[in-house]
């Protein structure tokens, strides 16, 4: 296993990858090849320290969900075992293997997927100014991070690296992909929330928020891109949650909070991050692997 921090990829017999936040995509003709770097993001801004093991954790996390869901949607995930890659990735395994998938060649559906379990984040902020997320009214008198009295969905659009991902209302996601599509994105949406904060629940985790990604492939929805990681969730410990407060989290939540207290603008570029924020930023998402899978990253891989 290859543990050297990555944060770009450039396979020169695999063509020139489209880059995003975190991953590297390339272009296998009917398939992608998908790289998840130790990119780090937060607040939409790409920073030049990668993370270490986050890309073979992003990989192994959404690989581990991807098989716990297949029975409430079909996924995008053709192999990620790279002895049956095509030959022309035969000069890049070592650094592939583990943080690495192959893929089906789906259409995006250009709309992040929020379900919302507990009020937290850029949520509570709409709530404190309006009483609402997205346009859901929601009852007076919430606190920070308390449960909502049933999960919500909350919209949100794709942006391009370096764009703010913009909450948007139900009715503008039907606006722009229809109203069939939006309901059954609602409603799978829930279905993978309730199943995955049950089974968290049972490790000890609380999911408050997480983000998915659909896409379209021969007219099947599915989903896509990665599911229910540091990068794309809140995980919160059961056992110190206290609402009324933020929470410690097991996510990038950590980075964003040390961002917050230097003043960083949100915009790039990016302030370096300290080392000991680097480091403690790599445990918390190998802690999170270990209570979800019950597994270390060394024996999950």
């Amino acid at each position: 296993m290859n543990y050297e921090v990555i944060t770009s990829t450039d396979y020169s017999e695999l063509g020139r990858p489209k880059r995003g936040k975190v991953r590297d995509i390339y272009d296998l003709d009917d398939q992608l090849l998908i790289v998840a770097t130790d990119r780090l993001s937060a607040f939409d801004v790409v920073f030049r320290e990668g993370i270490p093991l986050k890309g073979i954790i992003l990989t192994q996390l959404s690989l581990f969900w991807f098989q716990k869901t297949r029975d409430l949607i079909p996924n995008h995930v053709v192999t990620a075992n790279v002895k049956e890659y095509p030959q022309k990735c035969s000069p890049y395994l070592a650094e592939l293997q583990g943080r690495s998938m192959i893929v089906k060649k789906a259409v995006p559906i250009p709309i992040e997927s929020v379900v919302r379990g507990h009020i937290s984040g850029s949520a509570w902020n709409s709530y404190l100014e309006t009483s609402s997320i997205c346009g859901i009214p929601l009852p007076p008198g919430l606190s920070e991070s308390e449960r909502l009295p049933e999960p919500i969905f909350t919209p949100a659009t794709k942006e391009e690296v370096g764009a703010h991902d913009i909450n948007i209302s139900i009715d503008e996601m039907k606006k722009r992909v229809g109203a069939s599509l939006t309901k059954d994105i609602e409603n799978i949406s829930k279905r993978i929330f309730a199943k995955a904060s049950e089974y968290a629940s049972e490790r000890g985790l609380i999911i408050a928020d997480t983000k998915m990604e659909f896409g379209l492939f021969n007219g099947e929805l599915m989903l896509i891109d990665e599911l229910l990681t540091p990068d794309s969730s809140r995980f919160w410990s059961r056992q110190t949650f206290i609402p009324g407060k933020s929470q410690p989290s097991y996510d990038k939540q950590f980075v964003r909070d040390y961002l917050t207290s230097i003043g960083f603008n949100k915009q790039p570029p990016p302030p370096p991050l300290p080392d000991d924020v680097i480091q403690k930023t790599s445990i918390l998402y190998q802690n999170a692997f270990q209570l979800i899978t019950g597994k270390s990253i060394d024996a999950g891989v």
